[in-house]
């Protein structure tokens, strides 16, 4: 018998891999969270399956997503990195990648984990939405309108409500895998 899936994700088995092993599933540790926090910035504007394709070059070219690392590229990594056709060549997105390493290790530093932080504000649980048709998930909501907000105080960059709210569902924050998806009940 075949499960059913997320409308979102039928037909192309990337996404299909993606959608059954990771989107959704409850992630809180740290460097994790730091990957998926980036590679949403650099989906802004942009598809998501466009990022998932080129996920493997980023790893390799941000030192496999080390934000201790990250925070301190120089200029010659960033010319490397806006020379490298393996990934998402966007100036303002490579910077505002160490910018927003930087940012991270400084809410761990206040927080004790960038987990606890960003888990805070959806209380430390997830929240399970009943979306049938993932047409209808919404594109934002008023906890990943505050978690911007506040991301931008901190002096993150690229992380507006959307992109937030993206990042909350890749992450398991919020569950919207439609109700009759196989997933659905298994990431909660």
């Amino acid at each position: 018998m075949e499960k059913h899936r997320c409308g979102w994700c039928q037909g192309d088995s990337l996404y299909e891999a993606y959608h059954d092993r990771e989107w959704g599933v409850p992630v809180m540790d740290d460097a994790t969270i730091f990957e998926f926090l980036i590679l949403e910035t650099f989906q802004a504007g942009l598809s998501w399956i466009t990022v998932l394709r080129k996920r493997e070059n980023f790893r390799k070219a941000f030192d496999h997503f080390d934000y201790g690392k990250i925070a301190t590229y120089d200029q010659a990594k960033i010319d490397a990195l806006l020379q490298d056709a393996g990934i998402i060549r966007n100036k303002l997105k490579i910077h505002a990648t160490i910018t927003n390493a930087q940012s991270f290790m400084r809410i761990q530093e206040e927080f004790g984990s960038f987990s606890k932080y960003i888990w805070g504000f959806v209380d430390g649980k997830p929240i399970k939405n009943k979306i049938r048709n993932y047409k209808n998930a919404p594109a934002t909501s008023p906890i990943s309108d505050a978690l911007s907000k506040d991301l931008k105080k901190r002096g993150f960059k690229f992380v507006g409500s959307t992109v937030v709210y993206a990042h909350m569902q890749a992450t398991g924050m919020v569950n919207d895998h439609e109700v009759n998806c196989f997933r659905y009940h298994e990431v909660s």
